[in-house]
């Protein structure tokens, strides 16, 4: 089985090359991989003329601005790379028939609720949510299509690493006092991995148990015996978009569907990497 994977230079892209079986075909754009090609998602004939060229059996989308405040501010930029992209590679994944897994995110929720199903309404609060909604409609109007929804990866970056790196230090740790449900890179990559075998279509929360970002903090605090301190605050400093506070998403199906412990906080948080 051929697989392509987009955005092979990021977290999720990265562990997907080392999870997967097969013939791996990495796709990068601004960082360079390693038996890679460079490709430019938002040129469409670029894109259809890459994978008519090598026939995948399965395209794995995980290419995004997900940089939120960036997203608030380079708007063009967002749009071309977390909407526009995806329907160029929807229209070429059905001239070759491959099966498309497109990433996406708990952010197109307005976070009022929280633990939300997959088939609530998407009310996304900021441009990135909003361009991360265009990109699922497009990759929905394909019929051999799954949308993952997932929330706050991390393997290297992220929140966790950003705890456990300031606690460390023996600094003071703000906490948005929000929820989530934060996924190691290599459990999501995991269960993608076991989802290609089932071929699913249409929407599937896959994340980790919902937990506040002060709890999630206290956790890693405690697990690896660190110093510093937890301060829980209304916002962070320097944030130009709106966070949705309950983001956290209803992941019932994916745990009856996988046999792979995607889910538990002490399970995702062996794979950080400090």
């Amino acid at each position: 089985m051929r697989i392509l994977i987009t955005g092979a230079s990021g977290q999720l892209g990265f562990e997907l090359s080392e999870v997967l079986k097969g013939d791996i075909v990495k796709v990068y754009n601004t960082k360079e991989v390693q038996g890679g090609y460079k490709l430019d998602l938002t040129n469409y004939s670029a894109v259809e003329d890459f994978i008519i060229k090598k026939r995948p059996d399965v395209i794995i989308n995980t290419a995004s601005l997900t940089d939120v405040d960036k997203c608030e501010v380079e708007r063009s930029l967002a749009f071309k790379v977390n909407a526009e992209a995806v329907k160029h590679i929807v229209r070429a994944s059905r001239v070759v028939e491959a099966y498309l897994i497109h990433i996406s995110t708990d952010y197109v929720f307005d976070g009022k609720k929280g633990l939300y199903k997959e088939e609530d309404l998407p009310n996304p609060i900021n441009y990135y949510g909003l361009t991360k909604l265009l990109g699922e409609t497009y990759a929905l109007s394909y019929d051999d299509s799954l949308v993952i929804r997932t929330s706050g990866v991390f393997r290297h970056k992220g929140f966790p690493i950003y705890v456990y790196k300031t606690l460390k230090e023996g600094k003071e740790v703000s906490a948005f006092k929000g929820y989530y449900s934060p996924i190691s890179a290599r459990k999501l990559a995991e269960a993608i991995s076991e989802l290609i075998e089932y071929r699913k279509t249409g929407i599937l929360n896959v994340a980790s148990e919902r937990v506040s970002r002060v709890d999630l903090a206290m956790k890693i605090k405690e697990k690896f015996n660190l110093g510093g301190s937890v301060k829980e605050v209304d916002e962070v400093k320097g944030w130009i978009a709106k966070r949705p506070f309950d983001s956290s998403l209803d992941i019932s199906k994916a745990k009856k569907l996988l046999s792979t412990d995607f889910y538990s906080l002490d399970e995702n948080l062996r794979y950080m990497v400090v």
